[in-house]
């Protein structure tokens, strides 16, 4: 998604949203994220303005002070950025890919099951099974923080017993333009 990303080119404006969206992102948020409103509150101040930067192919992306936040594709689901994510590792539910993977989510190719149902990977308990469409922090066998952030194409479950096809579609990943974008 952040491939070619180039501020200078692929910015088209940046606007403070009205307070009732405001309040509706901060709803949302809270709802698809695994994080209570004083998080909430340490991340994004209600006293700060949100700051919607609007991109290319349809991607916005929400900063405060400058900070990129946040993104979202658009009216999917709010994915926080890799630097908010290793500040915050709870936020999205984990799942973990083997040594053999690692190359290839650096690329931003698409994880696949056996890299995730192998030895060296991690899905969830059954009882904290995710559903397809969720919103993951991908995690590298051997590394503390998470290099990537995708969204589940399969239920862990599916993911389980059917071990091939495509599990996860990578949003963001370590190296990738947006996290070379500190700042807006």
């Amino acid at each position: 998604m952040f491939k070619k990303f180039t501020p200078s080119t692929d910015i088209a404006g940046q606007t403070p949203p009205k307070s009732s969206v405001q309040r509706s992102i901060r709803a949302a948020v809270l709802q698809q994220w695994k994080i209570g409103p004083e998080t909430l509150e340490e991340i994004w101040p209600k006293k700060e303005t949100l700051i919607h930067v609007k991109c290319r192919e349809h991607i916005s992306i929400y900063s405060v002070h400058s900070v990129p936040l946040f993104f979202q594709h658009f009216d999917g689901p709010f994915y926080p950025t890799l630097r908010l994510l290793h500040q915050y590792p709870s936020i999205l539910p984990k799942v973990g890919v083997d040594r053999g993977a690692i190359r290839f989510l650096l690329a931003g190719a698409p994880m696949m099951c056996p890299g995730l149902t192998s030895a060296g990977g991690y899905l969830p308990p059954s009882e904290e099974a995710l559903p397809k469409g969720t919103a993951v922090a991908v995690h590298a066998e051997g590394k503390e923080h998470a290099v990537g952030i995708g969204i589940t194409e399969l239920s862990t479950e599916d993911m389980r017993k059917l071990n091939k096809d495509v599990a996860v579609e990578i949003v963001t990943h370590l190296g990738d333009d947006l996290w070379a974008l500190q700042t807006l």
